[in-house]
């Protein structure tokens, strides 16, 4: 089966476009994964809307919302979103380990 090119086209553009925010997701410190999800996920709903419009009215939302919120949110904002927040590192040295073996007794058993 052979694809024909305006729907390659159209894979194309659509492509290009959705690079735009997963740049700027890319420049807030969110990790590759959680871009690339987010990339295949917009590009299959628009791609599916370009060739479907089936569900217009409930894709079409979804979509300029999932294209503009990176651009509008913060960097910082978005990455909160996405990672969980860590506790920040201690600055003092660890803790020597706690000696638990119980001593040896002096005399034979029993």
């Amino acid at each position: 089966m052979v694809l024909s090119p305006l729907l390659l086209a159209i894979a194309l553009v659509l492509a290009l476009i959705v690079l735009l925010p997963a740049r700027r997701l890319h420049l807030a410190g969110v990790p590759g994964r959680i871009i690339g999800l987010y990339a295949v996920c917009v590009w299959a709903l628009a791609f599916f809307l370009a060739v479907r419009p089936v569900a217009a009215r409930f894709l079409i939302p979804i979509l300029v919302i999932a294209w503009v919120a990176p651009f509008i949110a913060a960097g910082e904002r978005v990455s909160t979103l996405v990672r969980r927040i860590r506790p920040p590192p201690r600055d003092d040295p660890p803790r020597p380990m706690k000696n638990v073996t119980p001593p040896d007794e002096p005399g034979p058993p029993g």
